[in-house]
């Protein structure tokens, strides 16, 4: 017996329906603006019937080839090499930048006087599923950039400084947890996701309608 559409969890329907849509435009079926006017409305909407409303012309069978590439795609990277435990960076009227592929360790301090920092997770690799940050920024500026597949956790003590927050923690209970501590005094500690939902899965989707483009041609 099936069951019924509105109790189904709403994430699963999500994600099923967003893999029909990428099917139908990677291969050519709908058009780059049907398929992000789609998409839009999907993201949007907290209804499960007007998520399934946006496929209900479309083709539902997406292909094994994208859900492949869309896991390896949007899950989280852990390394098979070990990091150190502690990583210290020290930024004194200067800069210091984490960013692309790079092996997280448990454990990352920032000291930041007259200077700034950027801690890029976007592509970084894990090596544990909780990852500690401990900030001390004076006079500074620190920037934390984080992918929407991780859990978000600020602690972090503001005087006469700001410490912002823009990274909702609504990932699995299996995805890694980076808790954000410390102390943040005349400084501006910013915590937020690089790109949203949205450009990954159009960037994810045009990569996919290329690949099948050359492999039609070949």
């Amino acid at each position: 017996m099936s069951v019924k559409l509105e109790d189904r969890p709403i994430e699963q329907v999500k994600e099923e329906v967003i893999d029909v849509l990428i099917h139908n435009y990677s291969h050519g079926i709908i058009s780059n603006e049907a398929f992000e006017r789609r998409l839009d409305a999907v993201i949007a909407t907290s209804s499960h019937q007007e998520m399934v409303d946006q496929i209900q012309d479309l083709d539902a069978a997406p292909d094994d080839t994208v859900k492949k590439h869309k896991e390896q795609q949007f899950s989280v990277n852990y390394s098979q090499t070990p990091a150190q435990d502690t990583e210290t960076l020290v930024n004194i009227l200067g800069e210091s930048d984490r960013s692309g592929v790079w092996t997280v360790p448990k454990e990352i301090k920032v000291f930041t006087l007259l200077g700034g920092s950027t801690l890029d997770f976007t592509d970084a690799r894990f090596t544990s599923p909780k990852v500690t940050v401990k900030v001390i920024s004076i006079l500074g500026s620190d920037k934390i950039y984080v992918p929407e597949n991780v859990n978000v956790l600020s602690k972090a003590f503001c005087i006469l400084g700001s410490s912002r927050n823009k990274a909702p923690s609504v990932a699995s209970s299996h995805a890694p947890t980076i808790t954000i501590e410390g102390f943040v005094f005349l400084s501006e500690l910013n915590i937020k996701i690089k790109t949203t939902m949205k450009e990954n899965f159009v960037a994810f989707a045009n990569k996919m309608k290329t690949m099948f483009e050359t492999n039609s041609k070949g």
